[in-house]
């Protein structure tokens, strides 16, 4: 093993990325069943990295997330009943690995310089916004940065490496969050079983976020666990139980007419394709794998006339409310009597340089 000195940590280079949130609109759960998704990148939260040169390689622990201090063994004990055993500096070390040794395979030489990171988050926890995602693909964009290499890793292959980083650590996913998050604005996504197992990636289109009607977001301050939404579904489309199979080939189908209708700007189509994508997930997973919170905040929203559908896997919905700023009004006095929180969605346009536009196949 190597043990001689690293270089000297160049002074004032300190790179940092935010990556923000993610909503899937149409399509999902289908992107891990060779379907087709529309998500977009959502401004109301986000993820940064820090990436600081310096003599070790560290992994700095965040102050919240990363807690190791407590009060007493009550504190220790509500802490991990409330926020679980993991923060981000797993996510952090895990991508670190997962892109070196991707660079190994691909003959993508690295210095040997070393780095600090760190991390900051205010996506809410298990509210399917993709929070952990975004932090590791801010890693990455930092890695890439740092030591130079953004020319030399395909746009397309980066939400791959983002994806096993996450799946290194168990972490359920799949690719719809992460391509939203490396392009930012909105992205017509096909995952067809040929085109995956040819390529190593997936069909990802971007589309003009001005083409989207004013959309709201609600979710809830201490949502259900949305990790726990895949399991026996999963299990009954790997069997080829018939209706599973039939029921996700039509979510795939929403997205690809959802993107039509979002070109032709026919919205009264895009609310009902929003209401479907729900109803079909709920008759495939059931009442009790969703969670009478998610359900509830799906139709707080409808009982005023308004579409809604999970983000994610659940803790958090987007609402379309066709009549405008009216409804609106109806569902913020709704959710603030049901204890949810409301917000308009903010969509980021796509954050794509010219360095990462000219890897981008065709």
């Amino acid at each position: 093993m190597d043990e001689s000195p690293s270089p000297s940590p160049r002074k004032g280079n300190e790179i940092e990325h935010k990556v923000y949130a993610r909503a899937g609109l149409l399509g999902n759960p289908s992107d891990v069943y060779y379907g087709r998704t529309i998500s977009f990148s959502l401004a109301n939260f986000w993820a940064t990295v820090k990436l600081q040169p310096s003599h070790h390689l560290i992994i700095t622990p965040h102050p919240t997330h990363d807690l190791v201090q407590f009060s007493g063994l009550d504190h220790l004990v509500k802490r991990l009943q409330s926020e679980g055993y993991y923060g981000g500096v797993r996510l952090l070390m895990s991508i670190c690995k997962i892109f070196y040794n991707y660079c190994n395979e691909n003959n993508i030489e690295l210095s040997k310089e070393n780095f600090t990171l760190s991390y900051d988050t205010n996506i809410p926890r298990q509210t399917g916004l993709s929070g952990s995602s975004a932090i590791v693909c801010a890693a990455l964009n930092c890695l890439l940065d740092f030591y130079k290499v953004r020319h030399l890793v395909k746009v397309e292959i980066r939400p791959d490496l983002i994806l096993s980083a996450e799946k290194e650590l168990g972490i359920i996913a799949g690719l719809q969050d992460r391509v939203a998050q490396v392009y930012g604005g909105l992205v017509y996504m096909d995952f067809t079983k040929d085109h995956l197992e040819k390529f190593g990636h997936g069909v990802y289109t971007p589309m003009d976020i001005s083409l989207l009607p004013p959309l709201q977001l609600i979710y809830a301050e201490n949502p259900s666990d949305s990790g726990k939404v895949h399991s026996t579904v999963r299990k009954r489309w790997l069997d080829g139980d018939e209706f599973i199979v039939s029921s996700m080939v039509e979510v795939a189908d929403l997205a690809l007419q959802g993107q039509t209708a979002i070109l032709e700007k026919d919205y009264s189509k895009l609310a009902d394709l929003m209401n479907r994508n729900f109803d079909l997930r709920r008759s495939m997973f059931g009442d009790d794998a969703l969670g009478s919170l998610n359900i509830e905040m799906v139709e707080v929203a409808r009982r005023v006339g308004a579409a809604s559908k999970f983000t994610g896997s659940g803790g958090a919905v987007v609402v379309f409310c066709p009549d405008g700023p009216s409804q609106v009004k109806l569902l913020e006095d709704a959710c603030e009597e049901a204890g949810f929180v409301i917000q308009p969605v903010k969509v980021v346009p796509s954050y794509l340089n010219e360095d990462d536009l000219k890897t981008l196949s065709g």
